[in-house]
This record gives C-alpha cells, structure tokens and sequence, in this order.
C-alpha cells in the first residue's frame, strides 16, 4: 500500500513554488491597496457576466485572490501537500494546464450555479423598471427583500430616497418625479445586486488537484489533522458530498462556493479521463 504524508519544503517542484508565491503576493498586495481605498478584490475577483465590473481576465484571476488568512492558508498548503506530488509525475506544464483548466472551470461552475439563483431576482427587476407601479413593486417585494443597509455605502441614502418616492407614489400614482426616482433606484440596485456576486480563491483548482490525487494514487494513507489515516479515495468522495449537500442546503450566512469546489472536481475528473484515454497519465 502506499502511504503519503506531508514531509516539509524539501521537495518543491518550480509551479508549485511559483503559485504559492503568487498567491501570497496578492494576498499581501490586497491588504496594502486596501488602506489605500483601492480594492483588488473588485478588480481581479469573478463577477457574474453582466455586471457592471465583471471583466473577462477575472476568470483567471480570481483563483490568486483570497478573501482572509484562513481561506489561503489552507488553500496553500493543499496546493503545496498534493500539488507537489502531481507536478513530480506529470512535469510542470501538464500540471499548470490541469491547475489553470480546474480552476476556470470552477468559476465557469459558479456563474451557471449563480444564474439559476439570480436569474429570477434580474427578470422581477427588469419587469418592475418597464412597468413602474407599486402593484408590480409590491409584487416583487413579496419574494426578494432589498439587500441593503447603512453598510452598503452610497446606495443606502438612495434606498431612503427610494422609499419616500414609495410612500408619496401611494398617495399620488401620477407623480412623475416619483416614479422616475424609483426607476432610478431600481437600475442602481440591479448593478449593485450583480456586483454582489462575487468568488474568490484558489479552491476550484485545489479541488481539482484533490480529486486528481485520490484518482491517481486511490490507496494513499492521507493522515486527517495529522493523526487519523485515511485512504485518499474515500477522503476526496467523502469531501466532496459534503461539498455537494452543503451547496445544495444553501445555508444562510454561507460564504462558501461550494459549487465552484465541484466544479473544480468535475473539470479535473474529464481531464484525467481524458490523460488516461490517451495513455498521457503518467
């Protein structure tokens, strides 16, 4: 049986090195620009397609960017524990390719997954901005609740503004300025709404790397919190239903693209599928 167990930097293959460099350096960047009121996150994070600061090299970019100390030191050190094994048998250009096609297929995941989330909430806006009326509004209201608070920034004081134009549209339904002002809230609110949607990390290419590690060598001893052995196959299907059931519930208050996670294993398992078909897996 073979057994794999972290044994230090002593063996660190040059893309392995060179990612977690990177990601460092933006991590360290993003806390410096931030005192600056420059935020990187908004720049080089994976908005959802249609929003007003989404940008197609956030599809790469996203995956350097992290949102804390926790999220990338544990996604650095998976890169490094697991990552440094695929790199020594596949060389680094195959294992680049599979690092950068797990990772844009994680955020390519996550912006189908945000669709069918979001879709309904863009439409109920559209339909409610070409009919202005508090019958529609209200009927919008009724299943999605204004996402904004004094925290929001700008938007907040045009919320208040937004909710006056409200009250004086139920006393007086022909008041221009007021139904202009509401219709102007409502498109500011829809931009803001899709720049919400945002990911962040290098957890869809680890994902990726994870599955690609238990595929590869299925009957490693893998030691959980350094003391529970085991086998990598039952800990990549183990850590993926409990990705797949928490994406599914949806919880409040939960952060986690736990469908970019996926996505990341389901991009990595066709590649190594497809390596295997061609006899290019090792």
């Amino acid at each position: 049986m073979q057994q794999y167990s972290p044994r230090g930097f002593r063996v660190l293959p040059p893309v392995v090195k060179n990612l977690l460099i990177i990601n460092t350096l933006f991590f360290l960047a993003t806390l410096a620009m931030a005192n600056y009121g420059i935020d990187l996150v908004r720049i080089f994070g994976l908005h959802y397609p249609g929003a007003p600061d989404f940008k197609v090299h956030q599809l790469v970019t996203y995956m350097f960017m992290h949102g804390g100390f926790e999220h990338i030191l544990f996604n650095m050190f998976a890169l490094w524990m697991f990552g440094n094994v695929l790199e020594n048998v596949w060389g680094g250009r195959r294992f680049l390719a599979f690092y950068l096609v797990t990772g844009i297929g994680a955020g390519l995941t996550y912006i189908i997954w945000i669709h069918f989330e979001i879709a309904p909430v863009i439409n109920g806006l559209d339909h409610v901005i070409a009919n202005p009326t508090l019958q529609n509004l209200f009927s919008f209201n009724n299943y999605h609740k204004f996402e904004v608070s004094q925290y929001s920034g700008a938007i907040w004081g045009h919320f208040k503004q937004f909710e006056q134009a409200v009250t004086t549209l139920q006393y007086d339904p022909q008041n221009h300025a007021a139904v202009q002002e509401m219709i102007n809230f409502l498109s500011e609110y829809k931009n803001y709404l899709l720049n919400q949607q945002v990911v962040v990390g290098a957890s869809g290419a680890v994902f990726g790397i994870l599955l690609a590690f238990g595929m590869m060598f299925p009957d490693t001893l893998i030691y959980l919190y350094f003391a529970i052995p085991i086998k990598a196959k039952w800990f990549v299907l183990g850590y993926g239903a409990l990705e797949l059931i928490s994406g599914v519930m949806n919880r409040p208050g939960d952060n986690v693209a736990h469908f970019a996670h996926l996505g990341g294993m389901i991009f990595g398992y066709f590649m190594i599928v497809y390596w295997k078909k061609k006899g290019k897996l090792y």
